[in-house]
């Protein structure tokens, strides 16, 4: 069901890849109508709003299709394409007239209209969305994209068993052995092995593409495979240092490629207990699993290199073909293994050179987390091309230690989820329930669950003033970070602030609710009662009305509770009364002579008065600690009401 504020939402987002504008000034004609909806279906579906033009303006639907239904046209988009496409279709009335909608769904197979057209969606040269004819050689990729068709599977005809070279079956079980592949083939002879793996069909007679793939002779990979290519680049700022491009079968490749990585793979020492642990700038495992995934889910119907670029801080890897059918950028740590190439990856996985279990993307985020880095970049990423920015730089070795250590206390390993969120405490502090969710791509239950988990451990803290669920590392973890100080900023400050913000409001209001401080400190109604009770008990403030909850009940400074209780405004110095009604600063000056005599008292007689204020702080001794709102008077002045 189409709503008015849907309809805005969407028009507010602008022309994607997923919504089309159209214009029915003209009228619009029935045959683009049917072709943006066939390019639509044949992409990723989405929305096609009829009366709004590319710019966004409303100008509604055409005299002539005023009079339609929406069951009418979804019907006239069923009668026009083959096969027949099945699209909801709703009318809306807005101010500047009616909106017709069609909500049209992605197709499992292609889709054209009635005279033939085959259409498709893509991003022009300044990033527009349109529409374009769907080429013949196209088509393998686009139902390999969506995972209906395996191209390195294919047999490849004019290929024979001969143009495997068999120097890569020897490479072949070397690699099999160091990555501890599947044991079970070990043993074989080349046929066998290639049986096994896939590399050949139809008695040893044909090749297929992976086979040609892994094992292949170089000259026979040039002519019969022209979309393999496989680049290794160093850059130095703007200058190439290594530029090298490869056309050799994958394992040859991936050997080269890691070998060369090594070389410039360089090490910070980190000591933990007397040992030396080694921290590489980059997570080999992270690396290997970037690379191998560019080279297993790359479209070899395209032409195009796969690229791995070093820079001075961060490595890019890139391939043709965009992500999988279902995979986003907000659901890559939680959707299972989408090969484009089924047969190709399962080689790889057998071989050991990739995660078996499908957490692939999962070992790239842990491994830039387990370094101190920041996490993997997949923004580069678009409908042709997968990129992947692995940040280095300066390591975290404060943070690596702490992970190293507490999982050397809690005798095991963290989790993703766990990394994930202690980094990111790490650099921002705080970290509520709705922004993990987000973070581990899991919502929020499985949030709460890892986040409770976490405190039971002691690394992290709910923060009791927050109105939602919020978190901040503990004290123990700050303290690893030589960073006792910032805890105690953040965590001791907190109720005197909260405090001195309730005791401005009621000078400059002359009263305060339980709802209003809560609205005030941004914390619940419980929470504000507590606060409220304890300044109450402690004398700083007077509790008017019935006692407990009740409507009337409400917070006042002493003075101002006498003078409502006994009605007598002369005993409120006007004075005083306008010094309070214009305080930006609670002043000392505003407490009777009475009491500041008691102050004075205390600070001479009771050593350890101001010691105690100071512990309310964290320590005598915290550097850095300063609390403007707050004078040594007034510190005193508390604890002489609390003694």
């Amino acid at each position: 069901m189409f709503t008015e504020e849907t309809l805005k939402a969407i028009i507010a987002g602008g022309e994607t890849l997923t919504v089309e504008f159209k214009s029915d000034r003209g009228p619009l004609q029935d045959k683009d109508l049917l072709e943006a909806v066939v390019c639509l279906a044949n992409t990723k579906g989405g929305k096609l709003l009829l009366g709004v033009e590319n710019d966004g303006r409303v100008t509604g639907l055409h005299p002539l299709h005023l009079g339609s239904a929406p069951h009418l046209l979804a019907a006239l988009v069923a009668n026009r394409t083959v096969p027949p496409l099945v699209v909801e279709a709703g009318f809306v009335d807005l101010p500047e007239g009616r909106v017709a909608i069609l909500d049209v769904p992605a197709v499992p197979q292609m889709v054209s209209t009635s005279d033939g057209r085959t259409l498709i969606r893509h991003l022009d040269t300044r990033g527009s969305p349109q529409c374009r004819p769907l080429y013949p050689t196209e088509i393998n990729s686009w139902y390999a994209d969506r995972g209906q068709r395996d191209t390195t599977a294919r047999l490849m005809t004019n290929a024979r068993w001969e143009d495997l070279d068999p120097l890569e079956f020897v490479r072949l079980r070397r690699l099999l052995n160091e990555y501890r592949g599947d044991a079970s083939l070990i043993d074989l002879s080349d046929q066998e092995l290639a049986r096994a793996l896939g590399f050949v069909q139809r008695d040893n007679a044909v090749p297929t593409l992976a086979g040609l793939l892994v094992v292949g002779q170089e000259e026979v990979l040039r002519e019969q495979v022209p979309t393999h290519e496989v680049a290794f680049q160093v850059l130095r700022g703007q200058d190439v240092a290594i530029n090298e491009f490869y056309r050799w079968p994958l394992l040859r490749v991936f050997e080269r490629i890691m070998e060369a990585f090594s070389l410039r793979n360089e090490e910070s020492e980190l000591t933990i207990d007397l040992f030396r642990v080694g921290v590489p700038a980059y997570d080999p495992r992270a690396f290997r699993e970037a690379v191998n995934n560019a080279l297993t889910h790359r479209d070899y119907n395209r032409m195009g290199a796969v690229y791995v670029q070093t820079h001075d801080n961060a490595i890019v890897i890139r391939n043709p073909g965009g992500l999988m059918e279902g995979l986003r950028l907000d659901n890559l740590l939680n959707t299972g293994p989408v090969p484009r190439n089924p047969l190709l990856a399962d080689i790889f996985k057998r071989l050991g050179l990739v995660e078996r279990t499908g957490r692939g993307i999962g070992l790239i985020y842990s491994g830039q987390l387990r370094t101190g880095r920041l996490l993997p970049d997949y923004s580069g990423t678009t409908n042709l091309i997968v990129a992947v920015r692995l940040p280095g730089g300066e390591s975290d070795l404060d943070f690596v230690k702490i992970i190293l250590s507490e999982e050397k206390r809690l005798q095991r390993s963290f989790s993703l989820d766990e990394l994930l969120m202690l980094s990111l405490l790490r650099r921002e502090r705080e970290l509520n329930l709705s922004e993990a969710g987000r973070l581990i791509q899991k919502g929020e239950d499985e949030a709460r669950r890892v986040l409770e988990g976490l405190t039971e451990d002691g690394l992290i803290e709910r923060l009791k003033t927050s109105r939602q669920r919020e978190y901040m590392l503990s004290a123990s973890m700050y303290r690893q970070m030589g960073k006792p100080e910032a805890y105690v900023r953040r965590r001791g400050f907190e109720p005197l602030q909260m405090e001195q913000m309730v005791l401005q409001y009621i000078a400059k209001n002359g009263r305060i609710t339980r709802a209003e401080a809560a609205r005030l400190c941004k914390i619940t109604l419980g929470q504000a009662s507590y606060l409220l009770t304890k300044l109450a008990h402690r004398g700083v403030l007077q509790m008017m009305g019935t006692a407990g909850i009740g409507r009337g009940t409400h917070y006042v400074l002493p003075k101002a509770a006498m003078s409502e209780e006994t009605m007598d405004n002369t005993s409120m110095d006007s004075q005083q009364m306008l010094s309070l009604n214009n305080t930006t600063d609670i002043d000392i000056s505003t407490y009777s002579e009475d009491v500041l005599s008691k102050a004075t008292m205390s600070e001479e007689t009771i050593d350890d008065t101001s010691m105690n204020s100071q512990q309310k702080l964290g320590s005598k001794n915290t550097n850095n600690i300063d609390i403007p709102i707050y004078s040594q008077l007034e510190l005193d002045l508390e604890n002489t009401l609390d003694k």
